[in-house]
């Protein structure tokens, strides 16, 4: 008898979703035990990190990947996880396993209430009416992963999987395409806006982050000679960050940003929010005279747009056709643009290989950069080094940059993993602050288990420095928080299984990045080096 759990396989092959992230429990028993030989479970110690993996996964390969999360405890501690796949427009399906249909009236042990608890995260989530809707729901959510880019929530009763399929028609599409012709209309209609400035900006973001679109922005940058930013907190670089006409990141501070913007007439928005902010300031975004456009292909980043004019497009398509319209102009300078902003620094200037003392967060970063390869992805969670990180280690492919767009913690160390499995032949270096370490500490394991040859740099201070200075800036005196120097993040990695050293002064963290970084793209074990860093950072 073919099964709904044959069938929801069959779903899972024709999707390419044939590599199951998961922790799994009671509830996907069922559907785990005896796995066909051409699927491939990856097991993960929480739910945070079969999330994480499985987002990375998704960001490496651009298809969506399934992750299987255990009823309410499993859901519920993959939230935030599942939060940031959605803000990284990751595509997921996540598959929640619940009690047996049979009872579930008299919501026995393990009962989840389920439909809200990842709240408005989900892009799709769906409860099949019958054992024999399971493997459409299957496919619905793949397409729905696929278009919104974000998680779909399958929500399925552990007795399901043994029940008779049914040989009905297609309950969704074997594939989808979606449209990706650029209105010509819109086109003209920035073409327009572009030829009436006289001194234009673009500002890039995750949306842009493929290889076809950055190759039609630079043919378009290279026609309007304009500068172009990054928006603030991207979790994607949207454009190569070492061209030339590559000003910086932008600030998120309100005033900051006007200052920033001040030379340009016209800034337009290609695939990042307008404009993205962190701490609230009164007074306009742009300051006045700067005109403000978008073109997107995210629906809600349009509707939200504080914008004269947006346009909703595919943006490898858009940007092409735009190119193909604009004139070639001369170039218009901002001068000291750039420089306000921080936006640019050599790694020989941060490095100090004289110096005393315990080594700067920067030290670190510039040695690194001076050794990672070009193609390698670097995973950020470093929040109180982000701007150096930023400054030293430009993005120079695509899927060269990425980081948490919620914010939250727990996303480097195991997106780190699922991005080298997705991408095996990519370097992968995630760099981690010890407190943001600790937060998926376990993905260490996944990763020693797999043979996946990532290398983890940790910048240990023993404490959370940006609250600490956060704290600084709120009236000073120091945080409720303390300090957590006995923490071992080499003690915990070699727990897991994973190699890792603690590293101490200049030529240790040289011998190391050494011995390391020519290797990389080769390695089928997993690294982290604890870095000891000053505690001013």
């Amino acid at each position: 008898m073919r099964t709904v759990r044959d069938a929801a396989f069959d779903v899972l092959r024709r999707q390419g979703m044939t590599t199951l992230f998961g922790n799994p429990g009671s509830t996907e028993v069922p559907l785990l035990t005896g796995l066909p030989d051409d699927l491939r479970f990856v097991l993960a110690l929480h739910e945070g990190s079969v999330v994480g993996a499985a987002t990375g996964w998704a960001l490496a390969r651009g298809e969506p990947a399934l992750a299987l999360l255990h009823t309410t405890a499993g859901l519920g501690n993959a939230v935030g996880a599942l939060a940031t796949a959605r803000e990284n427009r990751a595509p997921l399906v996540a598959l929640v396993g619940q009690q047996d249909r049979r009872h579930l009236v008299q919501e026995p042990f393990l009962t989840g209430r389920l439909a809200g608890l990842a709240g408005d995260y989900p892009v799709r989530r769906e409860t099949p009416p019958r054992a024999q809707d399971v493997p459409g729901a299957l496919a619905r959510a793949a397409h729905a992963a696929r278009l919104e880019r974000g998680p779909a929530l399958v929500l399925v009763p552990m007795d399901d999987w043994a029940a008779p399929a049914e040989e009905l028609p297609l309950p969704a599409p074997d594939r989808l395409r979606p449209a990706l012709a650029a209105d010509p209309e819109a086109v003209r209609d920035v073409a327009d806006l572009l030829a009436d400035a006289t001194a234009p900006a673009l500002v890039v973001g995750a949306g842009c982050d493929a290889p076809d679109t950055w190759g039609a922005l630079t043919a378009l940058v290279e026609r309007l000679r304009c500068p172009v930013w990054q928006e603030a907190f991207g979790a994607r670089a949207g454009f190569p960050q070492h061209h030339p006409s590559f000003a910086g990141h932008l600030p998120s501070d309100r005033s900051l940003l006007r200052e920033v913007l001040a030379p340009y007439d016209l800034v337009l928005s290609v695939g990042a929010p307008v404009l993205r902010q962190y701490a609230y300031r009164p007074g306009p975004l742009a300051p006045p005279g700067t005109r403000l456009a978008l073109v997107t292909d995210d629906p809600a980043e349009a509707v939200r747009a504080p914008v004269e004019y947006a346009a909703l497009a595919p943006l490898p398509q858009f940007c092409a056709a735009l190119a193909a319209q604009v004139p070639q102009r001369a170039p218009h300078s901002a001068p000291d643009a750039a420089d306000r902003a921080g936006a640019r620094a050599a790694p020989g200037d941060a490095w100090k290989p004289d110096g005393d003392g315990a080594l700067e967060a920067a030290e670190v970063l510039a040695a690194l950069a001076a050794r990672i390869p070009a193609d390698a992805v670097v995973l950020e969670e470093t929040p109180s080094s982000r701007p150096e990180l930023h400054a030293l280690l430009p993005a120079r492919r695509p899927s060269g940059f990425l980081s948490a767009a919620m914010g939250g913690l727990g996303f480097a160390l195991p997106a780190a993993v699922g991005v080298r499995m997705g991408a095996p032949a990519r370097p992968v270096v995630a760099v981690a602050g010890d407190g943001s370490a600790l937060y998926q500490v376990q993905a260490l394991w996944t990763a020693a288990h797999y043979g996946v040859g990532v290398l983890v740099v940790v910048l240990a201070n023993g404490r959370y420095a940006v609250l600490d200075q956060l704290a600084g800036q709120h009236g000073g005196g120091g945080g409720a928080w303390p300090a957590f120097p006995e923490v071992s993040l080499a003690g915990l990695a070699t727990a897991l299984g994973c190699p890792a050293r603690r590293v101490t002064g200049r030529a240790a963290l040289l011998r190391e990045l050494d011995e390391a970084l020519p290797k990389l793209a080769e390695r089928t074990a997993p690294l982290l080096l604890e870095v000891e860093v000053s505690q001013a950072r």
